[in-house]
């Protein structure tokens, strides 16, 4: 009888270990983290600060980051380049731009500064069947995220995967790419995609470490709208719908939900949490840096005791940067600063040489193209766009970007 009960002791044992030893061996070993508190901490119950830096305008083009005004979005910066060089030629321009705009140097650079984490935005049409990027179907978002992903786990960086365009817009600006107006809230069609996307994703990286969570929605509803409080109502139960959808597949990740009117508004959101593994995600920018600039927040998180990390941030002089940064870390914020690249401004990591005639560009966005006769009429060379076009694709590598270091030095990290 004891030789039978230590038999199944030991049996039982062993299976543990192999089961534990099976569980590190699929997690690469890498614990995943965890809310507790108003802190985000590891297993071993270490307080973990988010600090790293957003990958915008690779997966979400923004025409400011192109030098662009009006033409401000992914749809219209599509259309303007159609409208220059024609569909084929933007095809190839776009599918060699995802390939070249951020790469494994980059994710690498990133880590050797001293950050720990990158936000990804993305459009939610890289997971759909829908015109994007210079593919008509068979999107490759999974392909993008599953590299980066790969590259961060190499590099020891956390990513946050934040849908920065949702199904019909959640802003109802170019933010968004959608078409003026935060139609999400008022489609079923949307809401369900919106639902479905997610669910793709957390059932792809469930067993995925190296992801710190999910940003369910970017910046929703816009400052504009005169309604901006009847659909601030309708905000909470599109969240609970996308965590009901990830938490069926993925009960691991932190999930995150931002505030309405560009992540600066909760008071649509009680004391009792959507859910029991989740933070909130503010944004702020073009303020002072006093503590007063930054109380709202930190109201909130006590309201609620849960984390409230700044998940953009930036554009703004160097100082200014390094003066809201030492602001956030004295108040327990972790942050991702806005953005890691861009054309020729230097209030990023590492910016982008303007390439020859580009201007030629940025002028014939900024003309009248109301009918097709003003487009002819106000249409460039076509070989020096295209060279100008070729050339972006070449500066945007990681190698031939120069790097902002007062920028990095402000953020607290090295060059």
């Amino acid at each position: 009888m004891k030789k039978c009960v230590l038999f199944l002791f030991l049996s039982f044992a062993v299976l543990c270990t192999i089961q534990a030893s099976s569980l590190k061996s699929k997690n690469n070993g890498k614990p995943f983290l965890k809310v507790k508190g108003q802190d985000i901490v590891t297993p071993n119950g270490e307080s973990f600060l988010i600090q790293g830096i957003n990958l915008g305008n690779w997966l979400n083009p923004e025409g400011y980051m192109f030098l662009f005004k009006d033409v401000s979005s992914y749809r219209l910066i599509d259309q303007a380049f159609r409208e220059m060089v024609g569909p084929d030629f933007t095809d190839q321009f776009w599918k060699t731009f995802k390939d070249n705009y951020i790469t494994r140097e980059d994710i690498a650079y990133i880590k050797q500064t001293g950050m720990n984490s990158i936000r990804l935005p993305f459009h939610y049409k890289l997971f759909t069947d829908e015109d994007y990027m210079g593919l008509k179907s068979n999107q490759d978002g999974f392909a993008r995220v599953d590299s980066v992903i790969k590259w961060c786990k190499a590099e020891g960086l956390y990513v946050i995967l934040d849908m920065h365009d949702a199904p019909g817009g959640q802003t109802g600006d170019n933010i968004d790419d959608s078409y003026g107006y935060p139609w999400l809230f008022e489609s079923e069609t949307s809401k369900q995609l919106f639902s479905e996307i997610w669910k793709k994703i957390a059932d792809r990286y469930k067993n995925e470490p190296t992801v710190l969570g999910y940003d369910l929605l970017n910046e929703p509803i816009a400052t504009y709208f005169t309604n901006k409080e009847e659909i601030n109502k309708l905000l909470v139960p599109v969240y609970k719908r996308g965590v009901e959808a990830i938490r069926s597949v993925d009960p691991n990740h932190i999930i995150l939900l931002g505030g309405a009117q560009w992540n600066s508004n909760f008071s649509m959101f009680d004391e009792k949490a959507i859910d029991s593994n989740m933070l909130y995600t503010c944004h702020r920018y073009w303020c002072d840096t006093l503590q007063s600039n930054l109380q709202d927040f930190i109201d909130f998180r006590n309201k609620v005791n849960l984390p409230l990390y700044m998940g953009e941030t930036g554009e703004n002089t160097d100082e200014w940067v390094g003066g809201f940064r030492r602001l956030m870390e004295r108040n327990n914020m972790g942050w991702h600063f806005w953005p890691y690249k861009k054309m020729e401004k230097t209030s990023c990591m590492v910016h982008i040489k303007k390439p020859a005639n580009w201007d030629l560009i940025v002028e014939y966005t900024q003309k009248p193209r109301n009918n097709f006769n003003e487009i002819r009429a106000a249409r460039p060379d076509q070989e020096l766009v295209k060279k100008a076009m070729l050339e972006l694709l070449e500066n945007i590598k990681f190698a031939h970007c120069i790097k902002n270091q007062g920028y990095i030095k402000a953020l607290g990290m090295k060059p």
